[in-house]
């Protein structure tokens, strides 16, 4: 099946070396536990459950352009393009706020790259800061299973830095200065409106 931009260009599958990394991820987290979006997934169903929260995540919108039929019970896509570049993952109301957020994470120890986001993103949450929605990010360290969440103006200092021809990644030690630790829990998993409430103070 094809993938292609609203540019027109065709999606790239991942590199051999991206591929390995998701083996190593999904054996690191089959043995330590679920990935970001997994957790976040679970923590929202418990937030619109309890009536906390609602907030989910973004459906990616996809034109269907090309459909096989090899069996009349069943039916192949064979070809798809994005219709639009998407911005963050998640989106809600919590409390009568606008909340959006993008959730990232990497196998880095002691940095997080910056070319995990995109420009797209960063004027996105913007935008919702301007409007004064609550825009951040959440940062996952994998294999240390450290969460972080990053309000969005301190994430566009460091995105400004490297648009300047500063470093292109956040070390760890900025993250731990400019955000706020998330331990992992059981209901909810990821209790990120508990910094929500925090900032809104």
């Amino acid at each position: 099946m094809e993938f292609h931009y609203p540019n027109g260009k065709k999606f790239s599958p991942k590199s051999k070396n991206q591929q390995q990394e998701k083996k190593e991820k999904s054996y690191s987290h089959g043995k330590r536990g679920m990935t970001l979006e997994e957790d976040l997934n679970e923590t929202n169903d418990y937030y619109v459950q309890t009536g906390i929260a609602v907030i989910h995540k973004k459906p990616v919108p996809v034109q269907i352009v090309n459909v096989d039929y090899p069996k009349r019970s069943a039916a192949v896509i064979k070809e798809a393009y994005f219709k639009q570049a998407s911005t963050t993952d998640y989106n809600g109301v919590y409390n009568g706020h606008y909340i959006d957020f993008e959730a990232k994470e990497t196998r880095n120890r002691t940095s997080f790259p910056l070319q995990n986001f995109h420009q797209h993103q960063l004027e996105h949450m913007k935008q919702v800061t301007n409007q004064k929605g609550i825009a951040f990010v959440i940062i996952r360290f994998s294999i240390t299973e450290e969460i972080f969440l990053m309000p969005y103006q301190q994430l566009s200092q460091f995105w400004e830095r490297m648009l300047k021809g500063g470093r292109k990644s956040m070390t760890k030690k900025e993250i731990e200065e400019t955000s706020y630790s998330i331990p992992l829990g059981l209901h909810p998993r990821i209790d990120y409106l508990k910094i929500i409430d925090h900032l809104l103070k």
